[in-house]
C-alpha cells in the first residue's frame, strides 16, 4: 500500500514538473494580442487527470504553485490555478464513466466539455482582472467582447482540445508499452 502512494506521489510530481517547464522552455507560444497560447501546457494535466482525480487535483495544484514560485504574473498564476475545476472534473468524470473514451466521438466530446469548463474558469478570472482595470491596453483596445470572451473563452476551449489531443496520443502510447512490458514480465517470470 505505501508503496502505490509513493508511486502517485513520483508521477504526480513529475506531472507537475513537466507542467511548469514547458510553458517555460516551449518554442511554441502563439501569441493573438491581447492573449497568447503555449502549446503543450496542459497535456501534464490531462494525462494526471486520466490517472486519477488526486493526482489531476495535486498536479493542477502543483503546477499553479510552481507558477507562482517561477515569478509569473498573478493573472496568468489564477489562470493556472482553474485548471483544477476541469482537472478534477474530468478526472472524477472519467473514473465514473470508464467506457467514456472508448469511441472517437465520445471522445472529442469530452475533450469538447472539459474544454468549455476550462474557458469558463479561465475567462472569469481575466474578467476580474478586466473589469478592475487591472490588463494591458491591448485587451481594453479591443473590447471585452474580442478580447477576453473570443480571445480568451474561445481560444482556451481550441488550445483546450489540442492538448487534450496531445496527451490522448501520449497517454495512449505509454498504456500500450506498458501493456506490452507486464505482458513480457508475465512471460518471463
Amino acid at each position: 500500500m505505501q508503496t502505490k502512494r509513493v508511486h502517485k506521489l513520483t508521477i504526480s510530481a513529475l506531472l507537475v514538473a513537466i507542467g511548469i517547464l514547458i510553458p517555460i522552455i516551449s518554442p511554441v507560444k502563439i501569441i493573438l494580442e491581447p492573449a497568447s497560447f503555449t502549446l503543450g501546457s496542459h497535456v501534464a494535466i490531462f494525462i494526471a487527470l486520466f490517472i486519477s482525480p488526486v493526482i489531476a487535483i495535486s498536479v493542477s495544484l502543483g503546477t499553479a504553485v510552481g507558477f507562482l514560485i517561477s515569478g509569473f504574473p498573478l493573472i496568468i498564476t489564477l489562470r493556472a490555478l482553474t485548471h483544477v475545476l476541469f482537472a478534477g472534473l474530468g478526472a472524477y468524470w472519467l473514473k465514473r464513466t470508464p467506457g467514456l473514451m472508448d469511441s472517437p466521438f465520445k471522445t472529442q466530446l469530452f475533450s469538447f466539455a472539459l474544454g468549455l469548463i476550462h474557458a469558463v474558469a479561465e475567462v472569469a478570472v481575466v474578467s476580474l482582472f478586466y473589469f478592475g482595470g487591472n490588463m494591458s491596453a491591448s485587451y481594453y483596445n479591443q473590447g471585452f467582447l474580442q478580447s477576453v470572451f473570443l480571445m480568451v473563452g474561445i481560444g482556451t476551449v481550441v488550445h483546450s482540445m489540442i492538448d487534450f489531443g496531445i496527451a490522448h496520443i501520449i497517454w495512449k502510447a505509454l498504456n500500450a508499452r506498458t501493456s506490452f512490458a507486464a505482458t513480457l514480465l508475465k512471460i518471463k517470470g
